[in-house]
């Protein structure tokens, strides 16, 4: 088996960036000397393998690629591909944004005033969160300075919730 191909083992893996030297550990365990050095040579075999992978991830029609970032070498996705992130990986919504994402579902629409008064100041920044995420959205209110706030599409396609009027 090509050193490139184990290195490329590690990277999926570990699916962190890895220093030059985690590499080399994680390759060799029982070699590795007890002073957690490794030598020039060995140090020579790594990167080459590293920039073969590297070359061979370049040019073939692939998603990923092998990248240097100031924490180490990665496998990652191409920047090109980032908006399947936004798409496919479920959002990360802290306890408060999940309450006051709660809180707009429970009166869909309600005004922004109105889950101010519920939830506190700390919601300003929720809702925008939550819009950026495309949960919620905002509409101008006619005759006033706030906003309507409601649940999106992808509100309930996330939650698997059908689209349900709730009183």
């Amino acid at each position: 088996m090509k050193l490139a191909t184990k290195i490329e083992a590690i990277f999926y893996i570990k699916g962190k960036p890895l220093s030059i030297d985690e590499i080399f550990a994680c390759l060799n365990q029982q070699t590795l000397r007890e002073s957690n050095k490794i030598s020039a040579e060995d140090r020579a075999l790594v990167e080459d393998a590293l920039i073969e992978l590297m070359n061979d991830y370049a040019h073939r029609d692939s998603a990923l690629e092998v990248a240097e970032t100031e924490a180490g070498y990665s496998l990652q996705l191409k920047d090109e591909y980032g908006y399947l992130l936004k798409e496919l990986v479920p959002a990360e919504l802290g306890k408060g944004a999940l309450r006051t994402l709660a809180a707009v579902a429970i009166k869909n629409p309600i005004l922004q005033t109105e889950l101010i008064d519920l939830r506190g100041s700390s919601a300003y920044q929720q809702v925008s969160e939550l819009v950026q995420l495309g949960f919620i959205r905002k509409r101008e209110q006619a005759d006033g300075r706030s906003y309507w706030l409601e649940v999106t599409n992808k509100f309930h396609q996330y939650f698997e919730i059908s689209n349900m009027a709730i009183s």
